[in-house]
């Protein structure tokens, strides 16, 4: 079994989620006391927060890049990042490390492929949504994704920050986002990408009309997937 290296803390509710999945996942294939071999660098998510908030990208990416050395150092295998908005700084990622970066829109891309759809609703953080590197990402993958009105993003991000990031999960928010991708379901969205982490603690297959693709839990069985190969 692989080591995984994961820079975590982007929020600490999502890198929960991925080290319970890692460590289930690997329980169910070998069963017995077996865990996951994992590494994982936790970053302070209100020092990235803040810098986002002041539009600085650059310094992000040398501090995520700067993890990413660690954890190969450290021993890691190869490279997850468990936040969906963070991999706007991917290249910086990859630039600063010899060992294999996972990147959670790609994984994501190609179970899109293997579904044979090709036009997606995207949910996500202001930034996953309202910017190009996440929508071009898929888009080499022949995919088109649609996403929210301006107020629907507001509405969809705040969430995530607000409540989510927190643990926070609100029947209210979750009646809202089925409405938003209701919405984008009659704008001809045939699945929808849950594009935060977070999201999976609010939405699930039994919420929407439309096939759901989970980046956490695709991201997962991807990195198990190379974990054993």
């Amino acid at each position: 079994m692989k080591t995984i290296g994961i820079i975590g803390g982007l929020s600490p509710e999502s890198t929960m989620t991925y080290y319970r999945w890692l460590n289930d996942g690997v329980r169910e294939r070998l069963g017995g006391n077996h865990n996951a071999r994992t590494i994982i660098s936790s970053v302070d998510f209100q020092e990235f927060k803040d810098l986002k908030d002041k539009g600085d990208w650059e310094t992000q990416g040398v501090l995520l890049a700067a993890q990413a050395a660690n954890l190969q150092r450290a021993g890691a295998d190869f490279i997850l990042l468990s936040t969906n908005t963070m991999h706007k700084v991917a290249g910086q990622i990859e630039a600063a490390i010899d060992v294999p970066f996972l990147h959670l829109a790609d994984t994501t891309a190609a179970r899109i492929g293997e579904a044979g759809l090709s036009k997606i609703a995207l949910l996500g953080t202001i930034h996953t949504m309202a910017e190009d590197f996440y929508k071009e990402r898929l888009k080499a993958h022949g995919i088109e994704a649609l996403v929210p009105d301006e107020e629907s993003q507001n509405v969809v991000s705040d969430i995530i920050y607000d409540e989510l990031c927190k643990g926070v999960v609100s029947d209210q928010s979750r009646e809202r986002y089925k409405e938003i991708i209701a919405e984008l379901e009659q704008q001809g969205a045939q699945g929808v990408i849950l594009g935060c982490t977070e999201i999976t603690k609010l939405i699930g297959p039994e919420d929407v009309n439309i096939p759901v693709f989970d980046t956490t839990k695709i991201h997962v069985e991807e990195a198990l997937k190379s974990a054993f190969t």
